[in-house]
């Protein structure tokens, strides 16, 4: 099945604001290769340690706020 990478990002960059403390700190457990590619675009850290959760980045924080609100705020 195909299906758009880029959506998939958006679902689990609103599904790591959810959790996000006010730190912007996460809970990494997540698709791994989603993980890297919201890494690699610069809006989450790392996700590749011993750490069990990562932080938005400002960039990330930001986007995401803005995804949330869009797909689920009335």
């Amino acid at each position: 099945m195909k299906y758009d990478e880029n959506k998939i990002d958006e679902a689990v960059l609103n599904l790591l604001y959810l959790n996000t403390d006010k730190h912007n700190n996460t809970w990494k457990g997540f698709d791994w290769q989603s993980m890297n590619r919201l890494h690699e675009k610069g809006l989450i850290t790392n996700p590749i340690s011993k750490a069990k959760s990562i932080y938005l980045t400002e960039e990330g924080f930001n986007k995401a706020k803005e995804l949330f609100e869009k797909l689920f705020c009335t």
